[in-house]
């Protein structure tokens, strides 16, 4: 076995240096060759397949794929003169490669295999907060950037802060009643069309926080419209029975918001989602509200104040408070009085927009009927106003109640984000993935999903951390530790219902760049359906906070049986150029 040879200097005068063996195939890779090779020194085509049908529970792959295969693993071969060329199948340290492949070994799925023609409320969708912002919540810049960033990972929900300039005839996006910097509405949605599809081509959802006059709640609708041409939906109906499908409305951008004034004084909405939040936001600073907060208690929600109006000698025609109206596919308002009074099925569709404080308060006594409303209505959770520096919170306070809107500030990081990220590589990473049944469905006895109710083990998932390396490419000698090679460990939890968050490590490998662990880990789950396996790589340090080596996060009804190579994660969410673990899952 070939060894490679690291030197660290100690103390500026003396050489340490460490011989570390290059990493073989574990006893597992090992037996499952011999066994599908039949004991012979090398797979064929064949045997491959068996394999791959057999242990990795790849039904979709043919005869086709396997010899293709094979075909590039030979031509591989024949560029090095030391193999033996004659052998027309996989040998055993080729078969340990081709399992690193992610092309033929990702542990996900690449393609959209989800039902997408249930209605829109049948799913969670890839939700930002605040899309506009490039840092923290009270002084960093508005800007188009992460925007663009987000709709390039996926992200179907963006929203943008609507409030007049500072001559009142245009629109900035800004966080109010703060010190950030505002960029102007039409270059948002002029980069919003460019890149609204470059990474799913299902519908892409813009949530507007409108604190705006008539007179520019006109404007904006004139400008969505030239912009967005005929990628603009519209509603057939002023408010919708059902929402449309994902794929119904595929490639095509939906508004979401409060209605206007003149529409809302017939609705029960008085009070929009967009003014709570952003009160709920600014009472956490008082250093940096301005007058324009008392004006918005005043008012019922639609009008910025009195001087905004007057700045306008004039009120828009009806036909231009129809056109804003007609931009709305979603409905979305904030009921005054208790969140309970307002979760019922009745009427048209809607969005309700509430805190993750409301949200978890509203849990507590009316769980129940959280869920019962988001399985015809649409729940948008978003971060309390106390999260500045662009914090998240656990995405699972909404979606184990059927939020589909569970909104994130995406230029952060950190363990929520990264959960958040997990999910949505599911189905694809299209930004919509179907909720489980029992959120969607009532039992027959009209009783709905209740995640604090004790249940039974569903399914088990086996996990078992064989090794991994890439760590020496991706990082400089002394990384990690000045004078020796890292101490890597391994920690797999589990995140979903209280019930089955578990948390697991394997032992720490000393002085290696190329950690061969071997350890397995078994984790009962009551609800798998909504449970997310997190792996984070570690190197240990005695004195020190342990150093970050990579995490990757996925949800586990989308795992795929069998020898599965896992690239990570830097704490941005970017994958590592080269780090990778190799693994195995099963089910039972």
């Amino acid at each position: 076995m070939a060894s490679v040879t690291y030197s660290y200097k100690m103390f500026k005068y003396f050489n340490r240096t460490y011989a570390i063996s290059e990493q073989a195939p574990p006893p597992d890779v090992k037996d499952a060759f011999s066994l599908f090779a039949d004991g012979a020194d090398s797979m064929s085509a064949d045997q491959l397949l068996h394999f791959l049908h057999d242990h990795q529970l790849e039904s979709d792959y043919t005869e086709e794929d396997s010899n293709r295969i094979v075909e590039t693993v030979l031509q591989s071969r024949a560029q090095n003169t030391e193999c033996d060329s004659e052998n027309t199948g996989l040998t055993l340290d080729e078969f340990f490669r081709f399992l690193f492949l992610v092309d033929f070994n990702d542990a996900l799925k690449s393609q959209v295999h989800h039902d997408m023609n249930a209605p829109l409320s049948h799913y969670f969708i890839y939700t930002g907060h605040n899309s506009y912002l490039t840092g923290n919540q009270l002084s960093s810049d508005c800007s188009d950037v992460p925007i663009i960033k987000a709709l390039q990972k996926g992200v179907r929900v963006i929203e943008l802060d609507l409030w007049p300039n500072s001559t009142k005839d245009d629109i900035d996006v800004v966080h109010g009643r703060t010190l950030t910097a505002p960029v102007s509405l039409i270059q948002c949605l002029k980069s919003i069309k460019e890149y609204a599809f470059v990474k799913s081509e299902y519908p892409l959802i813009i949530t507007l926080e409108d604190h705006l006059t008539p007179f520019l709640q006109a404007k904006v609708a004139e400008m969505v419209a030239q912009v967005f041409g005929d990628l603009l939906y519209y509603p057939e109906t002023d408010l919708l029975t059902e929402f449309p499908t994902p794929e119904s409305v595929k490639g095509r951008i939906l508004i979401s918001t409060k209605p206007p004034k003149e529409y809302l004084e017939s609705k029960p909405f008085k009070d929009s989602d967009s003014e709570r939040e952003s009160i709920d936001e600014g009472t956490s600073s008082p250093g940096i509200i301005t007058e324009l907060e008392v004006a918005d208690e005043k008012s019922d929600g639609n009008d910025l104040d009195e001087e905004s109006l007057n700045a306008r000698d004039k009120k828009p025609d009806q036909q231009s408070i129809s056109e804003y109206k007609r931009l709305i596919t979603i409905h979305a308002g904030k009921p005054k009085g208790n969140v309970k009074d307002h979760l019922n099925v009745v009427g048209g569709v809607k969005r309700l927009s509430l805190s993750e404080q409301e949200l978890e308060r509203a849990s507590i006594a009316h769980g129940s009927d959280i869920v019962r409303y988001t399985q015809k209505n649409i729940i948008r959770v978003y971060p309390k106003g106390t999260r500045v520096t662009s914090s998240n919170y656990r995405p699972h306070i909404g979606w184990i109640y059927g939020a589909q809107m569970v909104a994130f500030n995406m230029q952060g990081h950190g363990k929520s984000l990264w959960y958040m990220q997990g999910m949505f590589r599911a189905n694809g990473g299209c930004g919509y993935v179907k909720k489980p049944s029992f959120l969607i469905e009532q039992g027959p006895d009209d009783e709905v999903f209740d995640p604090k109710k004790p249940m039974p083990v569903k399914k088990t998932l086996m996990v078992k951390v064989f090794l991994g390396n890439g760590w020496s490419t991706d990082f400089s000698k002394t990384h990690f530790d000045t004078f020796s090679p890292p101490d890597f460990y391994t920690k797999v939890c589990i995140v979903g219902i209280p019930a089955d968050r578990v948390n697991r490590k394997t032992k720490i490998i000393y002085d290696d760049w190329f950690p061969v662990w071997d350890e397995e880990f078994e984790f009962p789950l009551c609800v798998p359906e909504l449970a997310l396996l997190w792996i984070e790589v570690r190197e240990y340090d005695k004195h020190e906070k342990d150093d970050f080596g990579g995490q990757a996060c996925f949800p586990v009804p989308e795992l795929r049986s069998g020898f599965r190579v896992v690239p990570l994660f830097d704490e941005k969410g970017e994958q590592l150029k080269t780090v990778k673990l190799l693994m195995r899952f099963q089910f039972k």
